[in-house]
């Protein structure tokens, strides 16, 4: 086999290893971008709970503030009622007194109603807090676990790439960049073998003379269809 085919072969090998890393650090990714995004919708429940809880208790004040004013507002009745004098005064005093005293009764309902909810409420919230350090602690884990792997993997791609950067000194600048052209839209098939006569980039099949000169493997050769470099394993030649 030619020995520039030879190193665009193992050039090719070793650019499909480092590329095969990607997937392995995009799940790693995928899996810490999982753990935070538990935390974080936790804590926009929690937030969201603790916000309800907050305009419960300002309304809880209003109120309070409100009955406040209603019973002051009944002391200033019963004073004004001794100085009453006609029947009139009287029964709009009175009306007065029925009106703050239902005001009252609503305002004390809507406390109670509110302090309930608002209950309920924290209890929910101390759940998901408990929660949220729960996810804290698996995402911690998770991080550390990913972080070394990621460290492993990177230390893999480090190695593969000193080989390639020896591999790419020892084949001719003009082959090398052709192999790049190619594998810019080819990827990590820019040199594929030959099976059945068919390029097993397109899965094409190869004319007479094309499959003869790949099998010589004297010079590079490149589908006719697809433009990929084309090589037949060692196992397919020897049998």
């Amino acid at each position: 086999m030619n020995k520039r085919l030879q190193e665009l072969i193992e050039l090719a090998k070793n650019d499909k290893t480092i590329d095969s890393y990607k997937p392995e650090l995009e799940a790693a990714d995928r899996k810490v971008a999982k753990a935070q995004k538990k935390i974080d919708d936790a804590q926009e429940e929690a937030d969201k709970m603790a916000a309800g809880i907050a305009a419960n208790e300002e309304k809880i004040r209003s109120f309070e503030e409100q009955l406040k004013i209603l019973n002051d507002q009944l002391s200033s009745n019963a004073k004004k009622a001794k100085e009453i004098s006609t029947e009139k005064e009287m029964k709009a005093l009175s009306l007065e007194e029925d009106i703050a005293k239902e005001k009252m009764t609503f305002a004390n309902e809507e406390i109670q109603r509110l302090q309930g909810i608002n209950e309920m409420k924290a209890s929910l919230l101390e759940d998901m807090n408990e929660k949220i350090k729960q996810f804290t602690a698996e995402f911690q884990a998770i991080n550390e676990t990913v972080a070394v792997e990621k460290a492993q993997i990177e230390q893999s791609k480090a190695e593969l790439f000193e080989k390639r950067e020896a591999l790419s000194r020892n084949i001719e600048q003009k082959v090398l960049s052709f192999y790049e052209k190619i594998r810019l839209w080819a990827g990590n098939t820019a040199v594929v073998p030959v099976k059945k006569q068919a390029c097993y980039g397109c899965y094409m099949k190869l004319n007479d003379k094309t499959y003869a000169d790949v099998i010589k493997g004297d010079e590079i050769v490149n589908c006719p269809h697809c433009g990929r470099i084309l090589y037949i394993e060692r196992e397919t030649q020897d049998a």
